[in-house]
């Protein structure tokens, strides 16, 4: 009899706190921002996981300014508050992409390379597909910090790191398309390297 009222027990608490637990939609940008997360060691699917959200964030709605990161108070805060955002979100894609084609990156060409001549190869494509859509990135968030520039007198203190880096765009501090540049510039010598590469060589 008391084995029963345990096994009875046991099962009503599990109705109760599974009645408890309900899970909630994602729905809202700063919602799917917050998944976005950084390790030490960043592997490939790291990055396709971060890309994942930040991409799914791009794509959402805002949520009520009530909500939003940073206080909101006038509608002018909030169109400097959305076009910071969207600035931030590209910057972070364009991190993401960057780390993500860093691990296909082959810095150089050595002539012990030769028998995996074409895996290497194969390895520098996706690297140039990734730093391309890293651009694509990059351009919008010099466009979204453009947008935020219109605002110089705002000042939302929870986002000064935000309008920092959008202060360093406008300047050109902050310039990932001359990085970029740089990558394909070294990953364009790489497969050069790679492509004079023969048996004669090795």
């Amino acid at each position: 009899m008391i084995p029963r009222f345990r096994g009875t027990l046991l099962l009503v608490l599990l109705l109760v706190i599974a009645g408890e637990t309900q899970a909630y939609r994602l729905i809202y940008k700063e919602q799917l921002y917050r998944l976005n997360h950084q390790q030490l060691y960043m592997y490939p699917e790291d990055y396709a996981e971060n890309i994942r959200w930040l991409e799914l964030a791009l794509k959402a709605d805002f949520a009520n300014p009530l909500y939003a990161l940073a206080k909101i108070e006038t509608p002018r805060e909030w169109e400097y508050y959305r076009a910071l955002f969207w600035m931030h979100l590209n910057l972070h894609l364009v991190n993401q992409y960057l780390g993500w084609a860093s691990k296909y990156m082959k810095f150089d060409a050595y002539f012990y390379n030769y028998p995996w001549r074409d895996q290497n190869i194969d390895s520098l494509l996706r690297s140039e597909s990734l730093f391309e859509i890293a651009r694509y990135y990059w351009d919008e968030a010099v466009r979204w910090s453009t947008e935020a520039a219109r605002f110089p007198w705002l000042h939302l203190k929870e986002l000064e790191y935000w309008a920092d880096q959008s202060h360093r765009i406008e300047r050109g501090e902050l310039d990932y398309g001359a990085i970029i540049d740089r990558h394909q510039a070294r990953l364009e010598r790489v497969r050069a390297e790679f492509l004079a590469m023969d048996e004669s060589t090795y």
